[in-house]
């Protein structure tokens, strides 16, 4: 049964669940019922676990600038990350699903397995208090939170595909210098943005580029909306 699971899923990692309905709720998917699914939930998770996560980036790094912290935020905030560890904790396994869903293979979906975990930290929010959404973060998190983050373009790519956006785009710009020592001017788009990136390399050219939007980007708005 889900509710047995999902109270299971957090005693594994040290934490007593209170409010049944509300942890059914949190891991109910929208095309499972018309009761209260959650979509509302995540939406206050989301920033519950960046609060979180960008306080214990301040203890860790305290000499870090403002951007090394953005970049680290934006790997353990994003999608990729929040479904990795939704599966480490078989929060899978306890979602609700409809049949249709579940055929398609709604269990495995990266989105809805991020959606779900950050729906599960507003629900100890709310039923129990930040102190414990925060130590069960803190636990889930312990072992990524030190990882470099990736590089700039994936790290972009993360970002602005959070909320199923479409993917950056690269594009040569310019091409000079000779043969054996060329330039390259890349020009990539995201979000309805726009970045350049000059290097020896193609390769260097479009890491430039993306570091350049994605520091634009987490300097105009939040990480993960």
């Amino acid at each position: 049964m889900s509710t047995e699971k999902i109270i299971q899923c957090l005693a594994n990692w040290g934490v007593t669940a209170t409010d049944l309905p509300l942890l059914t709720q949190a891991i109910t998917h929208p095309s499972a019922t018309k009761k209260p699914h959650y979509q509302r939930l995540e939406f206050l998770g989301d920033r519950v676990l960046a609060l979180v996560i960008a306080q214990w980036l301040q203890d860790i790094y305290p000499k870090a600038n403002e951007g090394k912290l953005a970049q680290r935020l934006a790997f353990l905030v994003c999608r990729d990350t929040l479904a990795r560890l939704a599966r480490r904790m078989n929060l899978d396994e306890a979602i609700i699903l409809a049949p249709s869903e579940e055929k398609s293979g709604g269990r495995e979906n990266p989105a809805i397995l991020a959606d779900v975990l950050e729906a599960v930290i507003a629900a100890l929010y709310l039923s129990q208090s930040l102190e414990i959404a925060d130590h069960f973060i803190r636990r889930l998190w312990d072992e990524v939170v030190k990882e470099d983050p990736a590089d700039s373009k994936s790290t972009l790519q993360m970002a602005v595909q959070v909320n199923g956006r479409p993917p950056p785009t690269y594009e040569v710009i310019d091409q000079s210098g000779p043969a054996h020592k060329p330039r390259f001017t890349v020009q990539v788009k995201a979000n309805g943005e726009t970045a350049t990136g000059a290097g020896r390399s193609l390769r260097q050219a479009e890491q430039k580029a993306a570091k350049e939007l994605l520091d634009h980007l987490l300097a105009k708005e939040p990480v993960h909306e």
